[in-house]
């Protein structure tokens, strides 16, 4: 398929495109829906590439949610998923804890329940999860009490993030060989009406400035999230599709992974934002150029339809 990055995906082209692929990615919020709400259409797309033999994966930079979670919402949103196909950071950092440190002990979680449920699930405990006030002076908060099993600082989307946790997370990552993963690094949460709230990506700078230390981080753009997918799928990088609302997370892991890119204008980005980054002359910025875009992944019914 010889077009021009960034091109409209429209008419015999969606056809070309989905014959060209066994496997498609699918970011969440902004793409299949938006808060509580299916993108009109975005049900029927999901479960008619299925029944056309496709194999569809939903992968989400949101930690605040475990697999099982994200299946039953979809379910009611009229999408057929199960959780096997659901790979959040929290089920995926569980799983680079697992795989790929191979971590022998416990973790310090700033985070919530569903990364502490997700954790569990492969056999890893953790402390941490709920508020942790302060108290006493500078001195006592130095010599904060530590969990000697404790050999990991994990960091998530945390409502109850605080000084004592910031505290508590620098002095674990004073002592040797203690890991330091987050789930990823998204600074603002987009919320309806053009509200945002402050993402994981705020907590894990912070840990990172105290500590004088960068973090491993699992989620999109990062290439572990497809690694996750395609070791227990088998999916083939140049038979496989991402789409997503944001150039920065979604169509950058597809351009990192060597992935076909489908940005869907129903989020974040623009396609001025994606032209910019076209014409800007950095090779940074052309891994967040979409391979094509279209209004809404509704534009995919007719040729499957058809």
């Amino acid at each position: 398929m010889s077009v021009s990055k960034c091109t409209r995906l429209s008419g015999a082209l969606v056809k070309e495109l989905l014959d060209s692929v066994d496997s498609v990615l699918f970011d969440c919020d902004g793409v299949i829906w938006r808060g509580d709400q299916a993108v009109p259409g975005a049900p029927q797309v999901i479960n008619l590439l299925k029944e056309h033999g496709k194999k569809v994966f939903f992968v989400t930079n949101n930690s605040s949610k475990t697999r099982k979670m994200y299946a039953d919402k979809m379910s009611k949103l009229g999408f057929n998923v199960n959780e096997e196909e659901v790979f959040g950071t929290a089920y995926c950092l569980a799983m680079y804890l697992r795989t790929v440190c191979k971590l022998q002990g416990k973790v310090y979680l700033i985070g919530g329940n569903a990364m502490r449920q997700e954790l569990e699930a492969v056999g890893i405990q953790q402390t941490g999860v709920g508020p942790d006030h302060i108290s006493g002076s500078q001195a006592d908060w130095a010599n904060v009490s530590l969990d000697p099993e404790v050999k990991a600082v994990v960091v998530g989307f945390d409502e109850h993030f605080s000084y004592m946790k910031l505290n508590r997370a620098l002095q674990y990552l004073t002592q040797q060989g203690c890991l330091f993963v987050g789930t990823n690094r998204d600074t603002r949460l987009p919320l309806e009406g053009g509200k945002a709230v402050p993402g994981t990506g705020c907590l894990l700078q912070a840990v990172e400035t105290a500590a004088q230390h960068q973090a491993q981080t699992v989620g999109k753009p990062n290439h572990f999230m497809y690694d996750c997918v395609a070791s227990q799928y088998g999916v083939e990088r140049d038979r496989c599709l991402m789409v997503g609302d944001r150039l920065d997370t979604d169509i950058l892991l597809g351009s990192n992974c060597g992935l076909k890119t489908l940005l869907t204008l129903t989020g974040v980005s623009t396609v001025a934002d994606a032209e910019a980054h076209q014409k800007s002359g950095c090779p940074e910025r052309q891994g967040m150029v979409p391979d094509y875009y279209v209004e809404s992944i509704a534009d995919l019914l007719p040729a499957l339809q058809g």
